[in-house]
């Protein structure tokens, strides 16, 4: 196939997997189109790595060397409101990070190291279910990924709404932050508004605790240690005229250093603890960590840098000064080999608006998946000559 017809069928391929989303490590449908497909290409393909991961290998040459590529393939759990002929077909669930788009351009890598056979050793391509949960690197991990695939680098990429379009965006060190959940739980003894005087009012209880956790990051953390604490939802089992007995308050919190990540945990269970007490409520913390930070290989992030300068010149090239404080759970694949997460441009020269990630009005620009595909396979003709 010419680049072209490559660059066409990666599209329809996009297409197809954005028309038909699923969420979390529940890729089962998702997973069995990749594995099909990447069997077509002569690949060797493993399926159920950590539930529903696809590992697919491609060997050229007598090379030993052994290099991983990674794409996740869930969705999230938004209704999309767009006018598109490849509209999700499944209700409440939409590719609104552009994991399609991952996939796809990984698929598309594939395609062109087969034309070309010009590279020596195995890639190893990583096709990873349960992104958004955090979930699906552990799992893959867990099942024995490095074992099965002694891979010696590893190399993700992601899509940017915001960036000029075909720019390539990395930086060594953090990438991305890490992300705790918490759920905070306060019980107190609901009742009669009219009568606050013989309840214990949780929602007292819960106000301050909110204010009081903005004082972690302010008076608490280091100014120099980035971090951020963000209530985002509160539930309670009140009505209109009848204060509750139970709240739930469920956020999180972002951080580059785990001596942060430990220091809020501490505070927040020093503070639920206190303000609880005082309001004659109950308190309980529930702290999860998620997402740990990625951190890019230095070596690994200059192979990114020179291969994107090469393909593109250096005018498409962005060293970032500051990491991102989005999470992504590549960083746990590259706290186990030395690898690198690199951002690829698609906003449209001249572009004002868009849509961001997350968001039901989210479309990815097809005219960047080429360029994924395209770094993806020079990385491997560089590393793997």
């Amino acid at each position: 196939m010419t680049k072209e017809e490559i660059r066409a069928k990666i599209i329809e391929i996009r297409h197809h997997i954005h028309m038909y989303p699923e969420t979390g490590m529940d890729t089962v449908q998702t997973a069995d189109y990749v594995a099909k497909i990447m069997e077509d290409l002569g690949c060797e393909v493993t399926r159920g790595i950590g539930t529903n991961g696809v590992v697919a290998t491609m060997k050229c040459g007598d090379g030993k060397g052994m290099i991983g590529l990674r794409a996740d393939m869930d969705a999230l759990n938004i209704q999309e409101d767009n006018d598109l002929p490849y509209k999700s077909q499944v209700p409440g669930k939409m590719h609104g990070c552009g994991h399609d788009s991952h996939t796809a351009t990984l698929i598309g890598a594939a395609m062109l190291l087969k034309e070309s056979q010009d590279f020596n050793g195995t890639v190893v391509f990583v096709f990873q279910p349960g992104e958004e949960p955090g979930l699906g690197a552990k799992a893959m991990i867990a099942d024995g990924l490095f074992e099965k695939f002694p891979m010696t680098e590893i190399y993700g990429q992601h899509n940017q709404p915001d960036q000029p379009l075909g720019t390539i965006k990395t930086r060594a060190g953090q990438i991305r932050s890490s992300e705790d959940d918490f759920w905070i739980t306060i019980k107190g003894k609901g009742g009669h508004a009219s009568a606050p005087h013989l309840v214990h009012d949780p929602l007292v209880a819960a106000a301050e605790i909110i204010m009081q956790l903005q004082t972690i990051i302010s008076r608490n953390v280091n100014p120099l240690d980035a971090a951020t604490v963000s209530c985002c939802d509160i539930k309670t089992d009140g009505v209109m005229n009848a204060l509750p007995t139970n709240i739930t308050i469920l956020g999180d919190c972002r951080t580059y250093n785990p001596a942060v990540s430990q220091l809020i945990e501490k505070k927040m269970r020093q503070i639920v603890a206190s303000v609880c007490e005082a309001n004659d409520c109950e308190g309980e913390v529930k702290y999860d960590r998620v997402f740990i930070p990625a951190i890019n290989d230095a070596a690994c992030t200059q192979v990114v840098i020179d291969t994107a300068t090469k393909l593109f010149g250096p005018e498409k090239v962005i060293v970032s000064e500051f990491p991102g404080s989005a999470s992504e759970d590549f960083g746990q694949f590259s706290a186990i080999v030395p690898g690198c997460l690199f951002d690829i441009g698609t906003l449209p020269e001249g572009a004002v608006t868009f849509a961001p990630k997350h968001n039901a009005h989210y479309v990815f620009n097809d005219d960047a998946i080429l360029v994924g595909s395209e770094m993806f396979a020079q990385i491997v003709r560089n590393r793997l000559k």
